[in-house]
């Protein structure tokens, strides 16, 4: 119910703004995707409990944008590899062929849920690099004809957390019926989780907590980092334009967002930003898509 009333919302904003074409959510085959209306949000560590390339929270206007309900998984993944274009060079125009063989790291892992192994369709796919996931979106604006990418350092913000600034996507409180990540039990239990299984429900005897964004967006919290486009930079996101800001123009790291499985709730939060090489690739990374509203 509570989604049915913010799907309403969205509409009646988009209404408002002239956008009446543009649709609540949009799937093109290739998973679900949710309208983040056009608007200003605060971007930052409104708590000042993060790092100091968390401040200062500051006021940024996004353009409307679809972003993924769920991380790419290992599904979503394979039919790009078996499509023929992870080993073809025309989708790697941001870098990184040649690099990483015939598919990804981990892919036939069993303890990393690798998206070789069957039964593991629904997990995210990890130990993708940021070319890696450059490399898929390209290929999934071919196949639709619209512009899928990986969604800004201001654009993954927004999305998990709104207009409501909270710590969380869903709130400011976390324990381990929100999301998997470190909450200091035997490591023995951290694993990784299926795509939208925090959702509410109850498994066996354990009962999840929905943890989707303000959007619909699950698992913008735990399970794996994701990638976002921007280069990353200190200086950059204290004077970054206040409209659709895209990073710096170059760098040498580029910008994680969300914890992994393994990393405690402090990187859990909305505001906290991670910086990786472009080539770096680990168990606990991954990434989703957003789509660009128009063609």
């Amino acid at each position: 119910m509570k989604t049915k009333y913010l799907g309403l919302l969205i509409l009646i904003l988009l209404l408002i703004q002239g956008c009446s074409t543009v649709e609540i959510s949009v799937n093109d085959g290739y998973g679900e995707y949710l309208m983040v209306a056009a608007g200003e949000f605060l971007m930052g560590d409104n708590f000042d409990e993060g790092n100091s390339d968390e401040i200062p929270v500051h006021t940024v206007f996004l353009d409307a944008y679809y972003i993924g309900q769920n991380k790419i998984t290992n599904f979503e993944y394979s039919r790009f590899i078996k499509d023929g274009r992870y080993t073809n060079e025309l989708y790697w125009t941001a870098g990184g062929f040649g690099e990483h063989g015939d598919e990804p790291d981990y892919w036939r892992d069993f303890e990393h849920r690798g998206g070789g192994i069957s039964g593991n369709e629904n997990y995210p796919v990890v130990g993708i690099s940021w070319f890696e996931a450059m490399a898929y979106c390209s290929w999934l604006s071919e196949k639709t004809g619209f512009t899928y990418r990986l969604p800004t350092e201001a654009e993954w913000e927004k999305a998990a957390r709104g207009t409501t600034q909270f710590r969380f996507p869903w709130g400011n409180e976390i324990d381990n019926s929100y999301a998997a990540y470190d909450y200091g039990a035997s490591r023995n239990f951290y694993s990784l989780a299926s795509a939208g299984f925090y959702n509410g429900m109850t498994y066996g005897s354990f009962v999840t907590s929905n943890n989707a964004s303000p959007y619909g967006a699950y698992d913008m919290a735990g399970n794996i980092s994701e990638w976002c486009l921007d280069w990353y930079d200190y200086k950059y996101y204290s004077v970054s334009p206040e409209k659709d800001p895209r990073g710096p123009d170059s760098g040498t790291s580029r910008v994680l967002r969300s914890g992994g499985y393994v990393d405690s709730a402090y990187y859990q939060r909305a505001s906290s930003r991670h910086k990786m090489g472009a080539h770096f690739k680990s168990y606990k990374t991954g990434f989703r898509c957003v789509r660009e509203v128009r063609k």
